[in-house]
């Protein structure tokens, strides 16, 4: 009898040690590590798949490599790794997007809490309230006249219905009580060459994107998103402080992988992004990029999505933002 149940408990102890996530967890990563980008090549999710995948590469002497999976505003990529297998071998960068305004205002092939773990924050940056250089006004005071006095002449541009660039211009048109017609465009590119050939009067994208064209004097600056003036920008105030509550919203990238991830690959990745979020140069690097970095506990970060879907879930709902499949 003794004999039989030894048998048989060294059967169940082989069984779990051959399954995949006891595999995996023996010193990983023991094989390359796929990074999603779920977008095109360039632009902050691209940049932050890559530093990520550079500095995980150099600090667990192992290979992260980065898969551009774009399409569907972030939906293909979302959906794939959703669906791929929680060993800590594929994982993703969750933006505010994918995680975010997404789940927001359109029905997703994916549950965006649910069907993720998540890893690790890595940063921000704010969204910035633009005009072209050659529209007259130079602060927010002068904007809202501006945009008074030319009720229902203005538009202003977005990266696209539901995007983080619509429901955060749509949030402050709402406070300020003015009226401009939204301009979806395919993408944060042609709304931003569009806002700097007059073709639209404002918008918000975010400061990392914006950032090139305000110092090349191309575009104006007139307030910006968070709780306090950017480093980049000391002479832009927050719309907080310019008395419109509520606008701490960001454009955020973090690290997530499929739900049910063992806890110690979890727990692993997120100690090594920490490390290297710490590190002087790749802080300067990220600032360049106008990215603060925001190192997160998993569970923060997971509370952080949260917090954010249902944000904009509740201005989506108020302004009848839906985007239909």
């Amino acid at each position: 009898m003794k004999s039989a149940r030894f048998a048989a408990v060294v059967a169940a102890v082989v069984a779990v040690m051959a399954s995949p996530v006891a595999v995996a967890q023996q010193g990983y990563p023991n094989k390359p590590v796929k990074i999603v980008a779920p977008v095109q090549p360039g632009g902050g999710v691209d940049l932050v798949a890559r530093t990520v995948a550079e500095q995980l590469s150099k600090s667990m002497n192992a290979s992260f490599v980065v898969e551009n999976l774009a399409g569907g505003g972030g939906v293909i990529g979302s959906r794939t790794v959703a669906n791929a297998a929680p060993d800590g071998y594929t994982l993703m960068v969750g933006y505010v997007a994918t995680h975010g305004t997404n789940p927001a205002v359109r029905k997703l092939p994916y549950d965006a809490v649910k069907d993720f773990t998540p890893i690790a924050m890595v940063g921000g940056t704010p969204n910035v309230l633009a005009v072209p250089a050659s529209l007259p006004p130079r602060n927010l005071q002068e904007l809202l006249a501006y945009a008074k006095e030319n009720a229902g002449k203005l538009s202003y541009g977005s990266a696209g219905q539901g995007s983080l660039t619509h429901l955060a211009m749509e949030q402050f048109r709402t406070a300020a009580g003015f009226d401009a017609v939204h301009a979806a465009y395919r993408g944060i590119g042609p709304a931003i060459t569009d806002l700097l050939g007059g073709q639209t009067q404002m918008m918000m994208p975010g400061l990392a994107a914006a950032i090139p064209h305000i110092r090349g004097g191309k575009m104006r600056a007139i307030a910006i998103t968070g709780l306090k003036r950017h480093p980049l920008l000391p002479d832009i105030p927050t719309l907080e402080e310019s008395g419109y509550k509520g606008f701490d919203g960001i454009q955020w990238y973090g690290i997530v992988g499929p739900a049910g991830m063992p806890p110690e690959i979890t727990r692993q990745l997120n100690v090594e992004i920490g490390k290297a979020l710490a590190d002087p140069k790749l802080r300067e690097r990220l600032a360049a990029e106008a990215l603060e970095p925001m190192p997160m506990a998993p569970d923060q970060f997971g509370k952080f999505m949260q917090d954010d879907i249902a944000r904009w879930s509740a201005l989506a709902k108020e302004r009848n933002i839906r985007l239909e499949e």
